[in-house]
């Protein structure tokens, strides 16, 4: 019994231990950093939205409006 005490206190004491040095570290990510992530994933966001609506608007869309219309013409 005596050695299930003794070891549950140095468990407690040993997570105590890692929760204090855990909340004292100094290093990490700051905001600044994010932000720079943030805000060059918004910017290849967009040039990526933007290349697929210049091909769908000069390339796909007058194609496909054109089979289209040849789909339904029933002239000849």
């Amino acid at each position: 019994m005596k050695n299930r005490i003794r070891n549950l206190k140095e468990k407690a004491s040993g997570r105590i231990f890692a929760g204090y040095m855990a909340l004292r570290e100094q290093k990490g990510e700051g905001f600044v950093d994010t932000a720079i992530k943030i805000l060059m994933a918004v910017v290849i966001g967009a040039l990526v939205l933007a290349g697929l609506y210049a091909l769908f608007d000069e390339t796909v869309l007058p194609t496909l409006i054109r089979r289209v219309q040849e789909m339904f013409s029933y002239s000849g």
